[in-house]
Parts: C-alpha cells; sequence; structure tokens
C-alpha cells in the first residue's frame, strides 16, 4: 500500500509535503495510521443546511443542466435531490459526513484537524497561521485577494458548472438560504464539530 503511494508522487522530494485530496479519507483513517504515522487529515467544514443550500443554488442557475450527482435524473424535488445527497454510502454529503463521524469519535481523532469554513473565510489569515502552526510547517505568504481555482472541465462532465471555481477573494458573504426552511431546519444541528461536549477526543479545531 505504501509502495503506491510513494510511485503516485515519486517526484516529491524526500522532505516534501504532499495534500492528497478527498472526501472519504476519514473513513480510511486507521490505513493512513498504519502507513504514514505522521500524517494529518484536514477537514473542511460547514453547516450540512449552507451545503446543501449551495448545491440547490447551482442548479437554480444552470436549470438545463441534468448532473451526475442526481444520476442524470430530470423531475426531482428538492426533496428527494436532498435524499440523494445525504446517503450514507454514495451522498456527495452524506457520505463525507458519515465518514467524519466516523473519524471523529475513533482511536484515530487525533489526526484531524477541521477548519470551519465561517473561521476561513471571516479570518483567513489567521486561520491558515494556525493551521501551519498545527502541521509543523513554515507558513505561507498567501494572496486572499486573488485565489485562483477552478475545474471546468471536470464540472462540464459531471452536469455542475461552477461547482468547483472559487471567488477570487476570501471573504464571508452573508445570504439567506434558497431551500425550504423544514429542510434548513432539519440540519442545523447536524455540525456535531459545534458541540464541545461531544469533542471527546480532543480533536484541534482552527
Amino acid at each position: 500500500m505504501r509502495g503506491i503511494f510513494d510511485a503516485y508522487y515519486a517526484d516529491v522530494p524526500l522532505d516534501g509535503v504532499v495534500f492528497d485530496t478527498n472526501r472519504t479519507w476519514t473513513g480510511r483513517a486507521s490505513l493512513i495510521g498504519e502507513i504514514y504515522p505522521q500524517a494529518r487529515i484536514i477537514c473542511c467544514v460547514r453547516g450540512i443546511g449552507w451545503i446543501i443550500n449551495s448545491i440547490e443554488r447551482m442548479l437554480i442557475s444552470n436549470p438545463l443542466e441534468l448532473s451526475r450527482i442526481f444520476n442524470f435524473q430530470p423531475g426531482a424535488s428538492i426533496y428527494s435531490r436532498v435524499e440523494t445527497l445525504m446517503n450514507f454510502d454514495t451522498g456527495l454529503i452524506g457520505l463525507a459526513w458519515c465518514a467524519l463521524r466516523e473519524a471523529w469519535f475513533g482511536k484515530e481523532a487525533k489526526r484531524l484537524i477541521l477548519v470551519p469554513y465561517d473561521h476561513l473565510a471571516k479570518e483567513p489569515r489567521h486561520t491558515l497561521d494556525r493551521l501551519y502552526t498545527e502541521l509543523g510547517e513554515p507558513p505561507f505568504a498567501h494572496d486572499f485577494d486573488n485565489v485562483v481555482y477552478d475545474e471546468p472541465d471536470y464540472d462540464s462532465s459531471i452536469g455542475m458548472p461552477g461547482l468547483h471555481k472559487v471567488h477570487n477573494k476570501v471573504e464571508y458573504i452573508e445570504q439567506k438560504p434558497c431551500i425550504p426552511p423544514d429542510l434548513f431546519g432539519k440540519y442545523a444541528t447536524a455540525s456535531f464539530w459545534e458541540k464541545p461536549g461531544l469533542n471527546i477526543r480532543n480533536v484541534t479545531i482552527i
């Protein structure tokens, strides 16, 4: 297993740092700990209602697209779309949410570093400085007014144009939910990381 990683990242210097992105690494925390004992898992978190809201806003902006996230099915209601998103085995949100809970309460919870969306959006410099400190890496001088990232080809292939595109400036923008209030309220208590009494493993939150 280690050979797979070493071969894939063969061009990375021995003293380099690799950031490998996947929403399900938290479900493999024990495996990561066995192969790379010093590895950490950075988890960017946000209230589930707001994530659902963001996806729904994209669908509203692209009414002629059919998305692979929903198996290219037309005509579904927002309630059935949320059920798909929150499926524990395959859902875009549900799978990651369950894997995070598994790691949060598991014996490898010490590997987790949680980065709440509000912290990063409101205080990006302070938040990333704390992240570098937690990783034991020297700080990097980010330009928070000129962040560039996009995956137009991939996003078009799954019928979700703009899914990975980020705003140039890192800032917190006040919004009102566009999804029904009963759906938004349904997941209002799902942010378990905001409840100190549930942080029984003392997971790092920055």
